[in-house]
């Protein structure tokens, strides 16, 4: 005779392959012949190590590689969690903080790192290896610009020299154009577009345009807003949301700045970025004010954002 606990997840299981019309007895059977799970087929072990993929016989190359890896899948694990966010109808305050404070935890962990490049690599090997990137450039994280859109109105990301003739009534296309980061996208010496930003829209634009249309109205400045008048208040989601603006568009920001001023200003190189953007004026957050949630600073505070 079957223990009652057990008895009750069979049945549980019933309940579960009826809903989707498969029979529970099948699915039990398939039990008998699966193997039982291991650490390294569960993580896809063997595939994780074998994308590090070198370009140069320079040992630092591979510091570099595996480092912007960790960076894409916790950008991943950024949008995860702003994805959960941002589709719940009607978050609760306790849990849209949760979600803040997750995401700024990530950010946070992303700050820190930079002492890994900044630091564990030789700038004679990075000088040597970065000639054999060109003209890619981080400046192509796609997943990085998914997370500027889900979390801000899209009038914060566009250059300021233009903000003011762009609404919500605006085309998102020409939205784009204007975007922030156009700027560093052109060759600033002719003013044209360079091969660095024409082969990163060739790729991802048309994803860019359908992402910045759906999280028009969903983003997690949207979402704020949807909540209670005196939860938008609450001193500890206030918190949450400055520090996430501050770690996405200062800290983390800086701590990426410094990393490159060592090596592209160490003397042994043009002192120009790999796709060939003016870095500085790119990077640096007192040029590009960009702002994820200008409503909750103090006007000093949106004055010297960045010094």
């Amino acid at each position: 005779m079957l223990q009652t606990e057990l008895y009750e997840k069979i049945q549980l299981l019933e309940e579960k392959f009826n809903k989707i019309n498969q029979k529970t007895e099948t699915h039990l059977e398939g039990l008998l012949w699966s193997k039982p799970i291991t650490y390294w087929d569960y993580i896809q072990t063997d595939a994780l190590l074998n994308l590090q993929i070198q370009r140069t016989t320079l040992p630092d190359e591979m510091v570099f590689i595996m480092y912007h890896q960790v960076n894409e899948l916790l950008f991943k694990m950024i949008l995860w969690e702003i994805n959960q966010l941002c589709h719940t109808e009607k978050p609760e305050t306790p849990y849209f903080t949760e979600k803040i404070m997750r995401i700024s935890r990530y950010f946070d962990m992303l700050t820190t790192s930079f002492d890994i490049m900044k630091d564990g690599m030789q700038v004679e090997q990075y000088m040597k290896f970065r000639n054999t990137l060109t003209p890619a450039s981080g400046f192509q994280s796609a997943q990085y610009r998914l997370i500027e859109f889900a979390s801000t109105d899209l009038i914060n990301l566009i250059d300021a020299r233009f903000r003011a003739t762009i609404d919500r009534n605006t085309p998102f296309e020409h939205a784009f154009e204007h975007l922030y980061w156009q700027a560093a996208g052109k060759d600033y010496h002719t003013g044209e577009k360079s091969y660095l930003i024409l082969e990163f829209e060739r790729k991802y634009k048309g994803e860019f345009l359908r992402f910045m249309e759906e999280y028009n109205t969903i983003n997690i400045w949207q979402k704020f807003k949807q909540l209670p008048e005196n939860d938008q208040k609450n001193p500890e989601l206030i918190a949450a949301m400055r520090h996430y603006d501050k770690t996405v568009n200062i800290t983390w920001v800086m701590a990426h700045y410094n990393a490159a001023v060592k090596y592209i200003e160490s003397g042994q190189g043009n002192g120009e970025a790999t796709g060939g953007s003016d870095w500085k004026k790119y990077m640096l957050p007192k040029y590009q004010r960009r702002i994820f949630f200008p409503e909750l600073w103090t006007d000093e505070e949106l004055k010297n954002w960045g010094e």
